[in-house]
């Protein structure tokens, strides 16, 4: 069984580190808004893959994979909001200094600070509910890949929490990354050079999720 888990943890590892929609999110966040806000971000991902580890679980996520209209109604979803998050990096790319803070300082007057930190959260959350390619992924590849020797679904779970622990680790190092470059991405040029970046790949993200 141990040999099959590590065979297993191997493969989630590559796919884990495969660039997405997830690290384009990660970047806008922790590049703009700092270390924190990139955790953050990273923690709604985190959640959102166990939300469809849960349903996998259950049974759920093999209906949606499997109902047409509901699969599409969720990846047209998803589509829109990874196209919004792009269109929104190139309305006012470099502006989140002055006008998106002010926003983010004055809701967290009203609201004791869970505007902003809510905000990341959020986003990571959301882009990953709306990915009904993440249950097609757990649906198809978890129940190949669980270890013999335990119940189908207990072996799914612990994948599942393999999975979500190796995108913690990952993502993490990468925002810790980027923290550490934090001033070169601050100069103004730079910022707007990433938001545009960062826009036109979330907007390629979004294109591609509806046309899949």
């Amino acid at each position: 069984m141990l040999t099959a888990l590590l065979g297993a943890t191997g493969v989630l590892a590559l796919l884990t580190l495969v660039p997405g929609p997830d690290m384009a999110i990660v970047t806008k966040r922790a590049v703009t808004r700092g270390r924190g806000d990139g955790l953050r971000t990273v923690a709604g991902i985190a959640v959102g893959l166990l939300i469809w580890g849960a349903l996998t679980v259950a049974g759920l996520a093999a209906l949606l994979a499997a109902s047409a209209e509901v699969y599409l109604a969720v990846k047209l979803a998803g589509a829109a909001y990874l196209c919004w998050l792009g269109i929104r990096s190139l309305w006012r790319p470099g502006a989140e200094p002055e006008a998106e803070l002010l926003g983010y300082r004055l809701g967290a007057r009203r609201t004791g600070g869970a505007w902003r930190t809510g905000g990341a959260w959020r986003t990571g959350l959301v882009a990953n509910v709306l990915n009904p390619k993440i249950a097609v992924f757990y649906t198809g590849l978890l129940p190949a890949l669980a270890p013999p020797g335990l119940r189908p679904a207990a072996g799914m779970a612990l994948l599942v929490l393999v999975h979500v622990l190796l995108t913690l680790a990952w993502l993490g190092t990468y925002v810790y990354v980027l923290s550490r470059a934090r001033r070169f991405f601050a100069r103004p040029r730079v910022r707007r050079a990433l938001d545009r970046a960062t826009g036109v790949v979330l907007i390629g993200f979004g294109v591609r999720v509806a046309t899949a």
